[in-house]
């Protein structure tokens, strides 16, 4: 029996039929790209737990040669029907002991509103486990930027180990010229006299959470559940040495490759260190999300490109400035809940 009088038979004309598979055969060839694309992207990120969100800007930005976009939701399903979605995990290991007699600071950074990178940072201690060791990871971010600008790996919780991160953070930022505030929760390597004294020296102000209040230091603890997702639960190595160099690694990828929703897809150092503009937006460390219109604008920004091919404006700007007119100001976001689920 013939094609002609098959198709015959369920109401089709053979060229309809050949249309199909053909389209059929591209739709399959186009699938495979894209999860070729995503597979080079992991590991191109040291990591297979980037998820659907946070792949699709930039498996879209890979393909824009071929002129191949794929949506999330399609994204979504094409990871599912081949067993690549990510599924969270959650472990609870504490690390504050804040139970001492040293003095602890107050909040100061309660409705803060964060215009700039090196306005605020944020420490806090969390864990690394590998090969039945425990590992801690000191890490002290930028608010603003959301860059982890000091570190440091140890198999202890001294003192010693937080000022190691907080001299590799002053190392990197010998420039700051503004009012620099240190936030952290109360706990005793932040409160010892060798930490508080190297912040004193360098007239930093010291701010702590309240007690029992780790939603306080959000945007610390935001950080480290970024950094176990999606690479610290595969960490595997086997002392200390090699610890410090897989650790350096993973941040050299947090800051300068992965994408954050919240700055406008663009990537910590994009925002610390080159100046682009944080997704239009400011951050206020508070309860709620709102809105909030410029209070002044550049009439001829610099513009520029970020990794993903999309206009940002830098910080720096012409010397030459103007306000607009409040209408016509672009609208700051005002990210405020920072103890939301949202995806960063």
């Amino acid at each position: 029996m013939s094609y002609k009088t098959l198709c015959g038979l369920f109401g089709n004309t053979r060229q309809a039929y050949y249309k199909r598979l053909n389209f059929a055969e591209e739709s399959l060839a186009t699938e495979e790209i894209i999860l070729g694309a995503v597979n080079r992207i992991r590991i191109r990120a040291s990591t297979h737990r980037w998820g659907a969100r946070k792949l699709k800007d930039l498996v879209n930005e890979e393909l824009l040669p071929m002129g191949i976009r794929v949506g999330r939701d399609h994204l979504f399903d094409l990871l599912r029907e081949n067993g690549m979605l990510v599924r969270r995990r959650k472990r609870k290991f504490f690390t504050t002991q804040s139970h001492h007699w040293l003095h602890k600071y107050d909040n100061l950074i309660q409705d803060m509103e964060l215009t700039d990178a090196n306005q605020l940072w944020v420490a806090d201690i969390t864990y690394v486990k590998s090969q039945g060791h425990v590992y801690y990871l000191y890490l002290i971010t930028d608010a603003y930027s959301q860059k982890i600008v000091g570190w440091h790996l140890s198999k202890d919780l001294r003192a010693s180990s937080a000022v190691a991160a907080l001299k590799m953070a002053l190392r990197a930022n010998q420039d700051i010229t503004g009012k620099l505030i240190h936030h952290s929760d109360r706990g005793v390597q932040y409160c010892s006299e060798q930490y508080v004294k190297i912040l004193k020296r360098h007239q930093i102000d010291i701010s702590m959470t309240k007690p029992g209040s780790p939603q306080q230091n959000a945007i610390a603890e935001r950080i480290n559940g970024i950094l176990k997702e999606e690479w610290l639960y595969d960490a595997a190595f086997e002392n200390l040495k090699q610890g410090k160099n897989a650790i350096k690694k993973i941040i050299s990828v947090y800051n300068s490759y992965r994408p954050h929703n919240s700055l406008g897809n663009k990537t910590p150092e994009q925002i610390h260190d080159l100046g682009f503009s944080r997704h239009q937006a400011v951050r206020v460390i508070g309860k709620t999300y709102t809105y909030r219109k410029r209070t002044a604008c550049v009439d001829h920004p610099l513009e520029s490109n970020n990794a993903y091919g999309q206009t940002i404006i830098p910080r720096a700007v012409a010397p030459q400035q103007s306000c607009l007119p409040l209408d016509r100001c672009t609208a700051k976001k005002v990210i405020a809940d920072e103890n939301t689920n949202k995806s960063y």
